[in-house]
């Protein structure tokens, strides 16, 4: 039952389509099912870490994350930036190939900076786990676990089920791929923009 509950707050987590999800369904049209996925298990990795530390409460490694909260905003900021830019700038090619150009341990990386670069994340995982009835201090490690494997394999099958669903729709929406480059570029710049007024 706890994996279970787990299982749905790591997919409810990874569903609102953010900066993340915006370069998932963009990289899905540009480059194919392979790297929406690659995208969204950089995140999904992000979270396995922030997660553990909450679960595990690693509590000096998460209050130095948090009391440099400041920092990680402006880096994750300065980066959406760039991926926004990136993203808008880029002109759509004739073919479809699949992972051309960008490999994929570039477009891993990318979205596991993006998502590590949020140190208040392992605050949210901290009120959530608290919300399904986990307590650091009277918690065995095989609930810990169980939690962390759950929320995991949730966000796992998020970024599963986007790939394939936009997969789809690739064909249909690829003869408008710029206007779907320049509309997720812009919303991902404005996200970075936002990143550095929040702080």
């Amino acid at each position: 039952m706890l994996l279970l509950k787990s299982f749905i707050l790591g997919f409810s987590v990874s569903a609102p389509v953010g900066p993340i999800g915006l370069l998932c369904i963009q990289r899905i049209l540009t480059r194919g099912r392979a790297a929406g996925f690659v995208t969204g298990f950089g995140a999904a990795t992000a979270n396995l870490i922030y997660a553990s530390i909450a679960a595990f409460g690693f509590s000096v490694v998460s209050s130095f994350l948090v009391e440099q909260q400041l920092i990680f905003r402006v880096i994750g900021g300065v980066f959406l930036f760039y991926l926004g830019l990136k993203t808008f700038m880029k002109k759509p090619s004739n073919t479809a190939a699949n992972l051309e150009g960008e490999s994929i341990f570039a477009m891993f990386l990318s979205t596991f900076v993006l998502m590590i670069t949020n140190p208040v994340t392992i605050l949210n995982f901290v009120a959530m786990f608290a919300g399904l009835g986990f307590e650091q201090s009277s918690s065995s490690s095989l609930v810990a676990v169980t939690l962390i494997v759950g929320v995991f394999l949730g966000a796992i099958s998020w970024w599963i089920i986007l790939s394939n669903v936009v997969s789809l729709f690739r064909n249909k929406i690829r003869p408008h791929l710029s206007r779907v480059n320049k509309i997720a570029g812009l919303l991902i710049i404005i996200l970075g923009i936002l990143a550095f007024i929040e702080t």
